[in-house]
């Protein structure tokens, strides 16, 4: 079983691979089970096998996604208004939020992800409601 951490469903598909210490893994089957994956990977064979890959962490490679928003991309960003093109401040982090991940700024702002309209290197626009920041 897979403790699938991320909101992309590509990443538990046939022909996905997983990088380890102990070298790429290559899933052939995987389905849901309750809160995890059933996962069989090429080259495992016997439990012997899968039993040697219990605990491992399993990292996968950066999808193209021009779209996507990345935390380590959106830290030390420069955050503006697009109403006005004021700058509100420099994201400090990105706090996770049941509703919408909040940008943590340097001014002790919180801007919900959901607010951001545009992004490119070092720069994220949002439009947020009146009121948000008072």
């Amino acid at each position: 079983m897979v403790d699938l951490v991320s909101n992309r469903a590509e990443r538990s598909l046939p022909g996905s691979v997983f990088v380890t210490d102990a070298g790429d893994l290559r899933i052939e089957t995987s389905r849901p089970f309750q809160h995890r994956w059933l996962v069989t990977f090429a080259g495992v064979e016997t439990i012997d096998d899968a039993e040697a890959l219990r605990g491992r962490v399993l990292r996968a490679l950066p999808l193209d996604d021009p779209s996507a928003l990345w935390v380590h991309e959106l830290v030390g960003s420069s955050v503006v208004d697009n109403a006005d093109g004021s700058r509100l401040g420099t994201v400090t982090a990105v706090v996770a939020n049941p509703v919408s991940d909040l940008l943590e700024l340097d001014g002790g702002a919180l801007v919900p992800l959901r607010c951001v309209v545009d992004h490119g290197p070092g720069r994220i626009l949002v439009d947020i409601p009146p009121g948000l920041l008072d």
